[in-house]
């Protein structure tokens, strides 16, 4: 994606979102360009940030097991965007809304950003500064789906679009508590899996 239309999302979301429907970037763009760089940064920021402040955290996970467990959260990111596509479609179709997969996926692809830039602040071993960058990153995406669906989706009847916003968020949020078990899950069975390895 242009980093100039990156801008406008974040400074002017209606424009952002306007031109960047205007542009009609192909799945492939969006993914290869937007999706796959954007969704390396929260595993890559663990595996630097786990390996320079992890603490305790590598006591059980060397290096190598974090970068196990960075390269399985990475994997799961690239799956959940265009699942969360399909599901995006779905909501709209039972909202009597017809949006094309490529729309859905647009709006799946651009409106975890936020998310996906805020473990960028991990380098900065302060809990509370990450826990507020991560606060306002929610914020954010909430507020480029709220802006994106009636642009994205073309939709003039603001009933619509409202009701097209809720279902949205709540599968996000879903999708994105899914993420953060999953990271845990994958944590704790890795460092399971170090334990349970006898010493060489």
């Amino acid at each position: 994606m242009n980093p100039l239309n990156l801008f406008w999302l974040f400074k002017s979301p209606v424009k952002g979102w306007s031109h960047l429907v205007h542009t009609k970037p192909s799945i492939p763009q969006l993914y290869l360009a937007h999706v796959v760089p954007f969704s390396l940064l929260p595993p890559l920021m663990i595996y630097l940030a786990g390996n320079k402040y992890g603490g305790h955290l590598v006591q059980f996970l060397t290096g190598e097991k974090l970068l196990l467990v960075a390269i399985i959260l990475f994997i799961i990111e690239l799956i959940v965007v265009p699942v969360m596509a399909v599901i995006v479609r779905q909501l709209a179709e039972v909202a009597e809304i017809h949006p094309s997969y490529r729309d859905a996926f647009t709006l799946a692809a651009v409106a975890p950003t936020p998310l996906w830039m805020a473990p960028i602040f991990l380098f900065i071993p302060n809990v509370i500064l990450n826990l507020i960058v991560i606060l306002i990153a929610l914020m954010a995406t909430v507020g480029l789906i709220y802006y994106g669906i009636p642009v994205v989706f073309r939709l003039k009847d603001k009933g619509h679009a409202i009701l097209m916003f809720g279902a949205v968020l709540t599968a996000g949020m879903v999708a994105w508590m899914f993420i953060m078990i999953s990271t845990l899950v994958i944590l704790g069975s890795v460092q399971n899996l170090q334990l349970a390895m006898p010493p060489l």
